[in-house]
């Protein structure tokens, strides 16, 4: 089991992101919550890590903060959320958000999470209820701070794409997107307000 990850990161396009480590890439997905905290490319990062290991492919996620990894494990245990679901819990809910809002039984806001219907988020209640870890409250940071990050290809088209890889529906992801009448917001920005606008 690959657990945590050192290394500067070479390309970042959501939920993808490239580390590398001595000289070895490796390519891990990540939540929008981890791609907030991104540094410039070329940065030193840490990064807690899970690998799924499937038939066909071993998939290895990336997290911020430890605490965002539990909840990401035990989302996994739920029955019927994968590892996408899972992505786009953590992409719209923060950790204390998300605990929060199992503690309160909220359907409400769970359901406005690409992908979360009513049953699902029922589900998420009932089988989270004793799993989440109490740090994921408070979590810490462990990545440096993004002022002054940049990104590799245009703000909006990778807002886009990231809110495809969320869930949403191409024509949903850019009306979405081009909504936020705002000039010269970075990507990170443009999906935290496009999911702030689903949540609202």
């Amino acid at each position: 089991m690959i657990g945590w990850l050192r290394g500067t990161l070479r390309a970042r396009q959501a939920p993808w992101l490239t580390l590398d480590v001595g000289g070895v890439g490796y390519e891990l997905q990540a939540p929008m919550t981890t791609f907030y905290d991104l540094p410039t490319s070329g940065s030193e990062i840490s990064l807690y890590t899970h690998l799924v290991v499937r038939e066909d492919a071993h998939a290895l996620y990336g997290f911020a903060r430890e605490a965002e990894r539990d909840i990401f494990r035990a989302l996994l245990r739920v029955n019927g959320v994968g590892a996408k679901v899972g992505l786009a819990i953590l992409s719209g809910l923060d950790a204390g958000t998300l605990t929060r809002c199992i503690a309160e039984e909220d359907t409400a806001r769970l359901t406005t999470i690409p992908g979360i219907g009513k049953k699902t988020a029922e589900r998420l209640i009932m089988e989270l209820r004793d799993r989440l870890p109490a740090s994921s409250v408070s979590a810490g940071v462990s990545l440096p701070n993004s002022e002054g990050a940049t990104i590799a290809i245009e703000p909006v088209a990778e807002a886009v794409s990231a809110l495809v890889a969320l869930g949403f529906k191409p024509p949903e992801a850019s009306r979405r997107i081009r909504a936020i009448n705002e000039d010269g917001l970075a990507c990170e920005e443009l999906v935290r307000r496009a999911l702030q606008a689903v949540t609202a």
